[in-house]
């Protein structure tokens, strides 16, 4: 396995189809180990294959390790004139914690003022989730999204806001079941809070 090392931690996994064969193997291995330390039958007809379906759905779920954001948004860079916000707002995706290995998910809004340079629409929820697919904590899923857009874009300014619901929250621990989370981050003209305004007032917008 080969990993490409970028800025700001962007790193990249890339790995053969042989690698990938033995990585869900090992994976299955370890998923089998741990039902049969649950208590449960290994051999019982619903949990045969349970180990390997399991295996490949984690490296669905955590398939932003193979992926680069900042490559996805050179992908599309056209120079351009304008100057005005550009907001990509309610963008569903879909995180694991870190802690629990439990999902997270909701919306990301995101807001940016071009320098020179825009990039197409479609690549901005593309880079959510590229960070999303990467097991997370919501503060630094936020983080990482304003950082790639402003090192690779290099905008006059990025915001980022996320509002996302919990599973470590709400199965487990305080079952607070409509409790929801909002992160934010932003950097440039953004750091004016009029503009901040401007950006929230959009966003809840209908």
């Amino acid at each position: 396995m080969s990993i490409l090392d970028t800025s700001k931690g962007y790193h990249t996994q890339k790995t053969s189809d042989e690698e990938e064969e033995k990585i869900i193997s090992d994976l299955a291995v370890h998923y089998k180990s741990t039902i049969d330390i649950l208590g449960e039958d290994i051999n019982r007809e619903g949990l045969v294959k349970t180990p390997q379906r399991v295996a490949k759905a984690m490296r669905f779920l955590t398939q932003g390790y193979r992926q680069d954001p900042a490559a996805v948004l050179r992908s599309a860079m056209f120079r351009e004139d304008y100057q005005q916000m550009v907001i990509v707002k309610d963008i569903d995706f879909y995180s694991m914690c870190e802690h629990h290995m439990l999902p997270f998910f909701g919306k990301a809004h995101i807001a940016y003022i071009p320098n020179k340079y825009i990039t197409g629409l479609s690549k901005l929820p593309r880079v959510v989730d590229i960070f999303a697919r990467r097991l997370q904590v919501q503060e630094r899923l936020t983080t990482e999204i304003k950082d790639c857009i402003q090192d690779t874009l290099n905008p006059m300014g990025v915001m980022v806001v996320i509002e996302a619901q919990h599973m470590c929250m709400q199965m487990r621990g305080v079952q607070k079941q409509n409790s929801i989370t909002t992160t934010s981050d932003f950097t440039g003209v953004f750091q004016d809070q009029r503009t901040r305004e401007e950006f929230m007032s959009l966003i809840r917008s209908k």
